[in-house]
């Protein structure tokens, strides 16, 4: 019982801190009208607010997360970005779902979301956050693909780096993010949830060079980011030597 009247009461001092932070955030309700209802119910997650350095300064929705108007006023929020490969080192790439109300149709990397303010997610130094956004990985892998947790063990996910971002998605919806950047190399059994994915393909680092000629085809911000940087590099040593790039300490600034 102490333990949750605790967390409650986390829960409202950090709310209560970014109110404070950002006295003049858009908490409106308008932009969600005539989205899809469950994309609707998950805007009321609750996301860790970050400084520019990735300290916890307090949580917001992640509908206030997300919106254009306050990201303007310097709202950050912490998230992932998952890039599964299979025994071939083929990537698993999925296409956002229609319904999605940020980067709906776009093709991206395997998983990309966010860790929330739950008791095995969050860390306000480096390791605990890295342990809380694997968590949270193996959360959202099986919400948005079906993939079980024990097919991507916690030790099996590699830390790379964190990056720093800034997207709009349309006038309305954005993203502002410092980015935990994982891997991991598993087989896994999909069975994508549609109201999240639309279509799933493992590619070659080659095929995927190939798929970003094709004009027809969308990408998201931050995977388009991440592939023009480091994926590329870091993929060729996947199998070797990949420990030379984890566990970096500094966030690359991609603003």
């Amino acid at each position: 019982m102490s333990a949750t009247i605790t967390e409650t009461r986390t829960t409202a001092i950090t709310a209560e801190n970014i109110l404070r932070l950002f006295p003049d955030i858009d908490t409106s309700g308008e932009a969600l009208e005539g989205h899809d209802a469950e994309q609707i119910r998950l805007m009321d997650e609750v996301c860790i607010v970050t400084d520019e350095n990735d300290m916890p300064i307090g949580t917001a929705s992640k509908k206030l997360c997300h919106l254009m108007t306050n990201i303007n006023k310097g709202l950050l929020h912490r998230a992932f970005s998952v890039f599964l490969f299979n025994d071939k080192n083929e990537l698993l790439l999925q296409q956002r779902a229609s319904e999605k109300i940020t980067f709906p149709d776009m093709w991206t990397n395997t998983c990309c979301s966010h860790p929330l303010h739950v008791s095995n997610e969050t860390g306000s130094n480096l390791p605990d956050a890295i342990l809380g956004v694997k968590h949270a990985a193996q959360r959202k892998l099986d919400h948005e693909l079906g993939i079980k947790k024990e097919q991507v063990p916690l030790e099996k996910f590699h830390f790379l780096t964190r990056i720093h971002y800034k997207a709009p998605s349309d006038g309305k919806w954005g993203e502002h993010e410092i980015d935990y950047i994982l891997f991991i190399k598993a087989n896994v059994d999909l069975k994508p949830n549609e109201n999240e994915v639309q279509a799933t393909q493992y590619v070659s680092a080659e095929g995927l060079k190939k798929l970003f000629k094709d004009p027809s085809l969308k990408y998201t911000p931050w995977f388009k980011l991440i592939c023009e940087s480091m994926l590329f590099e870091w993929w060729e040593h996947l199998d070797s030597g990949l420990e030379k790039y984890e566990n970096e300490q500094h966030i690359r600034r991609m603003l």
